[in-house]
């Protein structure tokens, strides 16, 4: 698992972060620190930054009770209220910013649907990098379209939502699982 930090000089942008190094996590007390999960199962060490840093998150939303019905083809008494991810933050904060494949964030990053709605691929325009959650990998082949994601969606349906980032000026993909790459890995991942 690999998690990326994008100081703007004004915010320090946490994607996903896991095990963030004491160098980060000084920087983050001289700007604005701000979390961004790529997907809600991605919030790994997010709370704790949370609580440490005051930081604000952006967070696609969690799977509601219908989606893990639709997903996994469970009973409405197994899917409950919905998935337990990001509970701490639905509860009690009031730094939750939610979004949706779509959305251009008020801290500069536009939101790409992937494979699931709530699995989302971002660029960041000023760093001209995209920042993929589960939807592109490298486990180790190159990048690539992750097979294994469930949610009903086509290999090529994903493409279609992922498709208009190679009309992007994109220098950097950043994988949440797997090395950085370039627009190369990007465009035959997508291709």
């Amino acid at each position: 698992m690999s998690s990326y930090a994008i100081d703007d000089g004004e915010r320090l942008l946490l994607f996903d972060p896991l095990a963030v190094p004491v160098a980060l996590l000084a920087l983050a007390r001289e700007r604005e620190p701000v979390i961004v999960l790529t997907a809600p199962w991605h919030e790994r060490h997010a709370q704790a930054l949370v609580e440490r840093l005051q930081a604000a998150v952006f967070a696609p939303p969690p799977d509601t009770a219908q989606d893990l019905i639709d997903k996994y083809a469970i009973t409405a008494e197994r899917a409950g209220e919905g998935s337990p991810d990001l509970k701490w933050l639905r509860s009690a904060s009031s730094n939750a910013h939610w979004y949706a494949g779509g959305d251009r964030l008020a801290i500069g990053i536009e939101a790409y649907a992937g494979r699931e709605h709530n699995d989302l691929v971002l660029w960041i325009e000023s760093v001209r990098a995209v920042v993929a959650g589960d939807s592109l990998v490298d486990f180790g082949t190159g990048l690539a379209l992750n097979e294994w994601l469930r949610g009903g969606v086509t290999r090529e349906q994903a493409v279609k939502r992922l498709r208009p980032l190679l009309e992007l000026p994109v220098e950097f993909v950043l994988p949440t699982h797997g090395a950085p790459t370039d627009c190369a890995a990007l465009e035959r991942a997508l291709s």
